[in-house]
């Protein structure tokens, strides 16, 4: 049977919630990027989430997160990027965070499944767009909560397809 584990970051507890709701939907192991070591990047399926904040930067649990992260090599590993911003408030960092972590696991030779069309967002501009794609699944708590459920849901089906 596959593995599969989550590593997140979250401060006002959105991301975290979606990591908790994943791992359910994904019978995963949900695990704080605060309370991770190397081991917990280990998995046949990773995924990897972050709140965006500032002007467009990681959650700031993800200051040591990246450091462990740099000294894993995820070559022939599947890994997925979520995370929760304002695509309203913050249009034009709209989840940033997934471009910066979905580039980190690339250059460690991940292989990056679960891109989501951008289409039905307010964002403007993010690093986590790529030819009308996210990279990965960006939920906006603040402005579109309704849609979480259902996001989160049809993208653990695409995961499931992925492994």
């Amino acid at each position: 049977m596959a593995t599969v584990k989550i590593v997140y970051g979250s401060t006002t507890g959105a991301t975290e919630a979606a990591a908790q709701q994943l791992a359910a939907l994904l019978g995963a192991e949900a695990i704080p990027v605060a309370a991770a070591d190397a081991g917990s990047f280990e998995a046949d399926l990773l995924l990897l989430g972050s709140s965006t904040w500032g002007y467009g930067e990681l959650q700031d649990d993800w200051a040591s997160g990246i450091a462990l992260l740099d000294a894993v090599d995820l070559t022939g590993r599947k890994v997925a990027v979520f995370g929760t911003g304002d695509s309203v408030g913050f249009a034009d960092t709209f989840a940033n965070a997934l471009g910066i972590l979905a580039d980190k696991a690339v250059e460690r030779g991940a292989t990056l499944v679960g891109q989501v069309p951008a289409d039905g967002y307010a964002a403007k501009d993010s690093l986590a767009v790529r030819d009308g794609r996210f990279v990965g699944l960006a939920l906006d708590d603040t402005n579109e909560a309704e849609q979480t459920p259902g996001r989160l849901a049809a993208w653990a089906e695409q995961l499931r397809a992925a492994l």
